[in-house]
């Protein structure tokens, strides 16, 4: 871990340092662009190639079988089903609050009526992460809100082990959430799957779910062809403490996100620089018995502690980085701080809101933007499965009170067709119609 101070440099200096540790490889579309242009042209041909490449199996199909799930029960224990309940059961409470399916008719001027209607996203594909470590955790972050959204169609991408089955907790999250269109495909090759299709893997029209860089990368570069929720790369967390703080505790927060992958990133702030030597220490004792210990020495490599001289200096450079996670760890004025922070993707406030306790069980949503995303995206909700449709209903009296509106802005426009589809409405009634405005930088006709 590196330790920064603002005494020594300027906040902008540090961002950049931040943010340079945390960037994605250069090469990383480069490798990525031939993996979606061979799915595309060769389908499941290309996916059993490179699933045998990089996950090293060969699949004679790819698809989850009913046996396999029903086998899946039995291979996990009566605790983590229970758990897998009960996380699905908060993140429900929380996710149904999200949609107001209708919403009141506004009108604009008497006889217009505007309003929305929720319509949810008829089919999404929801990428599981693999490789590492596996995550039944992100099948309920993703499947739960897309089965209170109303999504008809489900499918789940995630990798298989050496032995060509998918992780036995992945796949009884995903029947507790009603989805079995299941496919062994990982990584890239997956985003690609679903943006495109295969003779075996349907296109679908958003993408969900986080990833590694790889996979990250592929959904923003088959994004156009298909929708993403958002960039959701590889993990951090930032965490702003004051002394009040426990620094065993903080070391142990700023670890759980480091494991994720030797790319993960922490981030520590404080006005203390006793209190940021003292966390740094208990990250380095607590690394040396946690069983990731090789990944998390990659990415504490890479994770920052910076010294301030003032909570404000703080917030700006939260504001600035804009963090996954966000904790804020102090003795007084945590609403004054929350208050200013825009750009965060999840926050959990006190000493005892652990951020793992997001990632599982409080009912938030654990994929969240990454890279600097918080600054214009949100974490995931029921709403990213749907979309609000418009609709107007406009009287003979909205009409009357619209039309010289319309007819003067579409002639504005040079759009003729415009007025005249207003207009015809009225030849009928035999009313006189006002007269043509004049030219704004164009011809207006003289007649339709």
């Amino acid at each position: 871990m590196i330790t920064l101070a603002t005494q020594n440099e300027s906040i902008d200096s540090i961002l950049q340092k931040i943010q340079a540790a945390r960037s994605k490889d250069d090469d990383v579309s480069v490798r990525v662009r031939p993996i979606l242009e061979a799915v595309r042209d060769r389908g499941d041909a290309a996916l059993r190639e490179f699933t045998e490449r990089w996950d090293g199996v060969s699949l004679d199909s790819f698809s989850v079988t009913p046996e396999e799930i029903k086998l899946a029960y039995t291979q996990i224990s009566l605790s983590v089903l229970e758990s897998l309940k009960e996380a699905k059961n908060a993140i429900e409470l929380f996710h149904k609050t999200h949609v107001r399916l209708n919403e009141e008719p506004v009108e604009t001027r008497p006889g217009v009526k505007v309003w929305r209607e929720f319509r949810s996203i008829e089919r999404v594909g929801l990428y599981v992460p693999g490789g590492t470590a596996s995550y039944p955790s992100t099948v309920l972050m993703t499947a739960v809100p897309a089965q209170i959204a109303g999504c008809t169609r489900m499918v789940i991408c995630t990798p298989a082990n050496r032995e060509g089955l998918c992780n036995p907790a992945v796949l009884v999250a995903a029947d507790l959430c009603g989805v079995s269109e299941i496919y062994k495909v990982g990584g890239a090759q997956a985003i690609a799957a679903m943006a495109y299709g295969t003779e075996t893997v349907p296109k679908v029209y958003k993408i969900f779910g986080p990833g590694n860089q790889y996979v990250a990368t592929a959904k923003i570069m088959v994004f156009g062809d298909v929708a993403i929720d958002q960039p959701a790369g590889p993990s951090e967390v930032a965490v702003i403490a004051d002394e009040s703080a426990n620094p065993e505790w903080i070391a142990a927060d700023l670890l759980s996100q480091l494991e994720h992958g030797g790319d993960s990133q922490a981030l520590l702030l404080s006005t203390s620089e006793g209190f940021v030597q003292k966390v740094e220490e208990f990250m380095r004792r607590q690394m040396e018995s946690l069983s990731r210990k090789i990944i998390i020495e990659e990415s504490f490599a890479r994770s920052f502690a910076v010294v301030v001289k003032s909570m404000d200096e703080a917030i700006e450079l939260i504001n600035g980085y804009a963090p996954e996670h966000l904790e804020i760890v102090v003795e007084q004025g945590e609403a004054g701080i929350l208050s200013r922070i825009v750009n965060a993707g999840s926050i959990f406030l006190g000493p005892y809101s652990s951020e793992p306790l997001g990632d599982y069980a409080t009912g938030s949503n654990h994929t969240i933007p990454t890279s600097g995303g918080a600054k214009m995206f949100s974490a995931l909700s029921t709403e990213s499965f749907g979309k609000m449709v418009q609709i107007q209903k406009v009287s003979l009296e909205g009409i009357q009170s619209l039309r010289k509106t319309v007819e003067t802005l579409a002639y504005c426009e040079g759009l003729d067709a415009h007025a005249r589809a207003v207009t015809v409405r009225f030849e009928s009634l035999s009313e006189p119609s006002f007269e043509t405005p004049p030219a704004q930088g164009g011809h207006v006709p003289s007649s339709f």
